[in-house]
């Protein structure tokens, strides 16, 4: 692929988040990169986005690939269906960008790895957090040894969904295709407490469904406890009212501690270190930004490195491997959840419903 030439990009699914990534690629706002086409089962959804943007819009993605030139499938489609969409389009020889969580069931997962594997292409998993401005700069520090031997890591998601937000498409809280705040809403901050604090060794977690009407639950709570002998904490909810919250992580650790808050990871509202380092004043102003909204800045950068890694064949931050770890451990939380016991990674799944029908 020739340093020239424009990714051409197509959009499976064209719901909630697709407005996020329409726009990035349909109003070339992402360098090197444009949307081609867009597809979805629901024919108003696909023509509303197809006219939006000018582009050929369809409602199957065997009918999108046959008949249109695109590099790069991006699935944005519920995430129990993900697999399913990944393996579609993998035959068709385009690479994927699949949101998160990359599927519901690590069986799911290994597929969609092999899949793309037996056809060489790319499996990009979106993980944008981890390109906001003041998660790279704590990921900086942690990869300068600032932080020491690490003690403790907490993420906390306090966001509002209420029952309108389940009722806009049937699929949402379900067991089968959403699963509850863990597998959706907080499974960009659970991804980012593992790549800052390593691999889990177990969990305990706790779960209900507070003020809302579906299967899964809309508040949960965990405990972990790392192989490099660190604690960490979960706390995430989707019943906080009226309105989001927050969005944070905090990292602590012998050397120093950072927490970064706001509703969309997006904000430093700590920044200490035994060790000074010039700069470190200007840190809690310079590094923090004021997204529109709790998806954040982060899906721009997370597509530039998408072009970036197709252009230069570079290795993807977030690949299908990747990916596929931090499923695990969210798989983990639902099985402790389902099994009201401490559960230990590597996971053998027995109780878990997510991923399941409920039928």
């Amino acid at each position: 692929m020739g340093k020239e030439l424009l990714i051409k990009f197509a959009i499976v699914g064209c719901g909630r988040i697709a407005k996020r990534h329409s726009e990035l690629l349909g109003l070339s706002q992402i360098k090197g990169a444009t949307l081609a086409a867009v597809c979805d089962i629901a024919e108003e959804r696909a023509r509303e986005f197809g006219e939006r943007f000018g582009v050929p819009y369809y409602r199957s993605i065997d009918e999108m690939l046959q008949n249109t030139e695109v590099d790069v499938v991006s699935i944005l489609t519920p995430s129990g269906m993900h697999a399913e969409h990944v393996i579609t389009a993998a035959k068709y020889k385009r690479h994927i960008v699949v949101e998160k969580p990359m599927a519901l069931t690590l069986a799911d997962a290994e597929a969609m790895i092999k899949a793309c594997d037996e056809n060489n292409i790319r499996l990009f998993v979106v993980k944008q957090n981890r390109f906001n401005v003041p998660v790279v700069k704590a990921r900086e520090a942690l990869d300068a040894g600032r932080f020491g031997k690490l003690v403790l890591g907490t993420v906390r998601v306090r966001w509002c969904r209420d029952q309108s937000y389940y009722d806009q498409d049937n699929w949402r809280g379900t067991w089968q295709y959403d699963g509850g705040v863990l597998a959706n809403q907080a499974s960009h901050h659970i991804d980012m407490l593992t790549w800052f604090m390593g691999d889990v060794e177990s969990v305990h977690a706790r779960a209900a469904t507070a003020l809302v009407d579906i299967e899964a639950e809309d508040t949960a709570v965990a405990t972990l406890k790392f192989r490099n002998g660190a604690l960490g904490i979960i706390e995430a909810t989707a019943a906080t009212r009226p309105k989001d919250i927050e969005g944070s992580i905090s990292i602590l650790g012998a050397g120093g501690s950072v927490e970064i808050a706001g509703f969309a990871v997006n904000k430093i509202r700590t920044w200490q270190f035994g060790d000074h380092d010039l700069g470190d004043e200007q840190v809690m102003e310079k590094y923090s930004v004021n997204p529109p909204n709790v998806y954040g800045f982060g899906h721009q950068a997370y597509y530039e490195h998408v072009v970036d890694c197709l252009v230069n064949d570079t290795k993807a931050l977030v690949d299908g491997h990747e990916g596929r770890q931090s499923l695990e451990l969210i798989s983990a939380l639902y099985e402790s959840i389902a099994s009201n016991q401490e559960v230990k990674l590597p996971l053998e799944v027995k109780h878990s419903k997510l991923g399941r029908s409920s039928q």
